[in-house]
Formats: structure tokens, C-alpha cells, sequence
């Protein structure tokens, strides 16, 4: 996964990172491949502090509305601090690379995900390589079609919260015993 989405960002990083007279020549590959990892640890990180309902929410809405996603926001501000930190870059520099990158990595990631003619992104690989194999046991699949189609708010309150996915995962026959559910809180942050 981590190989394909850093062939994603050099996919864009020609004038924003290769053009860009702020970054030298021979520092490319290193933004690009800084670029890579914080779009990866930025997903990573929102699935550790129990954001799984942000990330398929940005997976379930067409590229376009990525732009305005929590997710993005979160990622480009880490990217930023890092090329700061990392390359020297003012704040303005590192906000236009971030400003330009992220939101168009994140919404081509979407729709080669959602493409079901391409092989190189799958809902379930991402998920399970962005959770450390935590979902392995969740139909990823499953729970963004539900996402997609607003039949995730089970219990009626509005919103797609950790009740809601237990209901879920109780009508899936994941129960209490096939340790499901306590995949779900860990991602969830229940």
C-alpha cells in the first residue's frame, strides 16, 4: 500500500515539489517521500484515536468534496509541521505543498479505491495495512457501501457512532465472542 500511494504523490508532485524553487533539486525524493508518509501516518493516526467514521466518510464521498474532509485538514497541518521542521520551509512554502498535494493524493486514492477495475488500492488492503491488521476481520467493504448509501445510523440518532456499529456487527453475526466488536471500539475510540 505504502509503495502505491508514493507513486500517488509523485503522480503530483511535479510543480508543486520537482518546480518548486523553495525545495533543492536534489531534495525531491526526500519531500515526496516525507509527503507519502504523512499522508499514510496521517490515516494511521486517525484510525489509532478512533476516527475509522472520518476515514470512511472521506472514502464513501466523491473526490471533489475530499478538499473539506477532517481528514485532509488533519494530514496537511502534520505535513506542514513536518516540512518545516525537516526542510527548512517557511510556513507559507510548506502550506501551498500541502495545500496543493494532499487533497488531490487523497482524492485520487478514493476514487482508485472505489474503482473496482483497479487492482492497485482495495478498501479492505488499505484498511487492514492503515490498522496494522486490526480489520482484518471486518467486511471494510460492507461497512463503506453502508456508509455510502446512509444505512449506517442503525440506531436512529443522526450519526454513525460506535452504537451504531455494534448494531452492525450484531446483525453480521460478529457478536460479542468473535472479538469484533473489540476491534471496532480500538478503532472507533470506544
Amino acid at each position: 500500500m505504502l509503495e502505491n500511494l508514493l507513486t500517488l504523490v509523485q503522480q503530483y508532485a511535479g510543480d508543486t515539489i520537482v518546480n518548486n524553487p523553495a525545495i533543492p533539486d536534489d531534495r525531491n525524493q526526500e519531500v515526496i517521500t516525507e509527503t507519502s508518509g504523512a499522508i499514510a501516518g496521517g490515516l494511521q493516526g486517525l484510525l489509532a484515536q478512533g476516527g475509522l467514521k472520518e476515514v470512511l466518510k472521506m472514502f464513501s464521498e466523491q473526490g471533489g468534496q475530499v478538499q473539506t474532509q477532517v481528514v485532509t485538514r488533519q494530514i496537511s497541518t502534520g505535513l506542514v509541521q513536518n516540512l518545516m521542521d525537516k526542510f527548512g520551509l517557511d510556513h507559507n512554502s510548506a502550506g501551498n505543498i500541502a495545500g496543493s498535494l494532499v487533497p488531490n493524493v487523497l482524492s485520487n486514492l478514493v476514487q482508485r479505491t472505489n474503482d473496482a477495475n483497479d487492482s492497485s488500492f482495495d478498501i479492505q488492503g488499505l484498511f487492514n495495512s492503515l490498522s496494522g491488521g486490526k480489520t482484518s476481520g471486518i467486511n471494510m467493504q460492507d461497512m463503506l457501501s453502508r456508509v455510502k448509501s446512509g444505512a449506517l445510523d442503525l440506531d436512529g440518532d443522526g450519526d454513525t457512532d460506535l452504537q451504531d456499529l455494534m448494531l452492525l456487527f450484531n446483525k453480521m453475526g460478529g457478536g460479542n465472542g468473535s472479538g469484533l466488536l473489540g476491534k471496532l471500539k480500538g478503532l472507533f475510540g470506544g
